[in-house]
C-alpha cells in the first residue's frame, strides 16, 4: 500500500486488526485473482483463502449447499475472519447478453443474472456474515456496479444486469442493518470497481473510458476498504472511495 493511502486510511478509516483470515470469493476471475495475489503478498493476514467452483473447498454461488459447506470448513479453522471480498458477477455468457431494449427481455436470462449477481451474494451473506468476529473491525465487501444505481441510470438498457445489481445493493443495505446489531464494528458494503480489463467488461469497453488493469483495480478496492470510516456499513462506494447514489 502507498504511504499516502496508508496515511489517509489512518486518518479516515480504521485498519483491520493484524492476523486472522482474508477470503476472496470468485478468486479465479480477473479482479478476484488480482485481489487474492495482492492480499497473499501482505503480511497482515495469517491466511488468505481463494474460493470458487474449482477451489478447495468448492463454492458455487448457485448452490447454497456448497456455500454452507465452505462456511462450515472455514469456521472449523478457529481463526477470526477479518475480510471477505465477493468478486463474483456475470454480465454476459453463452445465451446471456445485456439487453438493448425491452424487446430483448427473457425470463431465463433474467433469472440467471439474478442467480449470480443477487441471490448468490445474498446466500453468501447468510452463511459468511456470521463468521465475522463480534469484536474488532471486519469487512464484508461485494462487487456491485455503477449501472446498478437507479439515480444514475440515464442511458437505459442492460435490464437484467442493472436490476440484479440494484437488488444486490438493497440486500447489502438490509444485511448491514442486521449485522450492526450483532457486530457493531463490522462493515458490509457494496463496491464499484470501475471499468477493468477483464473478460466481463472487455466486449463493452469504449474509447475514452478509464480502463484499469485487474491489479490496479485490486489495489484501489483494498485501499477503499482500508479507508472506510465507521458508520459506512450498508454503503455503496466506487473505486475512489466516493459514495455512489442509489
Amino acid at each position: 500500500m502507498d504511504s499516502d493511502v496508508a496515511d489517509a486510511g489512518a486518518a479516515h478509516g480504521a485498519a483491520l486488526p493484524a492476523g486472522g483470515i482474508a477470503i476472496v470469493v470468485g478468486s479465479s476471475g480477473g479482479i478476484g485473482s488480482a485481489l487474492l495475489a495482492r492480499l497473499s503478498a501482505q503480511p497482515r493476514f495469517n491466511s488468505v483463502l481463494g474460493l470458487g467452483r474449482r477451489g478447495s473447498p468448492p463454492l458455487d454461488l448457485t448452490d447454497e449447499a456448497s456455500i454452507a459447506e465452505a462456511a462450515c470448513q472455514i469456521q472449523a479453522l478457529g481463526a477470526d475472519v477479518r475480510l471477505i471480498v465477493d468478486a463474483s458477477g456475470i454480465l454476459h455468457a453463452e445465451g446471456l447478453s445485456p439487453e438493448k431494449s425491452w424487446r430483448d427481455l427473457d425470463a431465463v436470462q433474467l433469472a440467471k443474472a439474478f442467480a449470480v449477481n443477487a441471490i448468490g451474494p445474498a446466500l453468501l451473506m447468510k452463511h459468511f456474515l456470521p463468521l465475522l468476529p463480534r469484536q474488532g473491525r471486519s469487512v464484508f465487501a461485494t462487487l456491485s456496479a455503477r449501472v446498478g444505481s437507479i439515480a444514475d441510470n440515464r442511458l437505459g438498457g442492460w435490464y437484467g444486469y442493472r436490476a440484479s445489481k440494484a437488488a444486490l445493493n438493497q440486500l447489502v443495505r438490509t444485511a448491514a442493518i442486521e449485522l450492526g446489531r450483532r457486530q457493531p464494528a463490522a462493515l458490509c458494503v457494496a463496491l464499484h470497481p470501475g471499468t477493468v480489463a477483464t473478460s466481463l467488461s472487455s466486449p463493452f469497453v469504449k474509447a475514452g473510458l478509464d480502463v484499469q488493469t485487474p491489479e490496479q483495480a485490486a489495489g484501489r478496492l483494498l485501499d477503499v476498504i482500508d479507508r472506510l470510516p465507521p458508520g459506512s456499513s450498508g454503503g455503496f462506494f466506487d473505486h475512489r472511495g466516493d459514495p455512489v447514489p442509489w
